[in-house]
């Protein structure tokens, strides 16, 4: 099934969430490979890639988020105690919107910078959203880097909760992002 019910999440959910999840964890180490690998005369190419797939992720995110709205939210197990519940609120709107901060920010870093990162994988210009000024590329960098820092931490607590639903509490909250049945 395509879309969400009350009780499981649908095909295209499931999809949003792991594969931006996969792509959001791989941008998240090829960022912290790209600044820690020597200065050298690709690393203009690789920060480009970067910047195109971090472009994809802030697109899908929003195509995400719009999908959300547009369908019901599976309910969480009705013995789920109401802290577990803000918790769990809490935790899935911070990833959402510190993954587009950290896309934004990314974004912001990039217009700053000469020469900038607006060609899509050589097919079209990203219009940019700020405007070339070396001190200001610095400053949006070292924002970027640090929510990454924040979101890699949110992603580290989204899992351990995945894994105590399924190995502690014995629950269908993590399975049913897997197979879509019924929690």
């Amino acid at each position: 099934m395509l879309r969400n019910t009350s009780s499981s999440w649908g095909r295209l959910s499931r999809w949003f969430h792991w594969g931006l999840g996969l792509v959001i964890i791989g941008m998240l180490a090829f960022g912290w490979w790209m600044n820690h690998i020597p200065a050298r005369a690709d690393r203009f190419f690789y920060r480009s890639i970067h910047a195109d797939i971090g472009y994809l992720v802030l697109f899908l995110m929003v195509l995400r988020l719009i999908w959300r709205g547009l369908n019901p939210t599976p309910a969480l197990p009705s013995d789920t105690p109401r802290w577990q519940r803000f918790a769990a609120s809490i935790s899935h709107w911070s990833l959402y919107a510190v993954t587009m901060v950290v896309a934004m920010l990314g974004w912001a870093h990039s217009g700053a910078r000469t020469p900038d990162y607006s060609s899509f994988f050589g097919l079209f210009r990203v219009p940019q959203i700020t405007s070339p000024d070396k001190a200001a590329a610095a400053a949006w960098e070292d924002r970027h880097i640090l929510f990454a820092y924040v979101l890699l931490a949110l992603i580290v607590i989204h899992v351990g909760a995945a894994l105590w639903h399924h190995f502690v509490k014995g629950d269908r909250v993590t399975s049913r992002m897997v197979d879509g049945a019924p929690g």
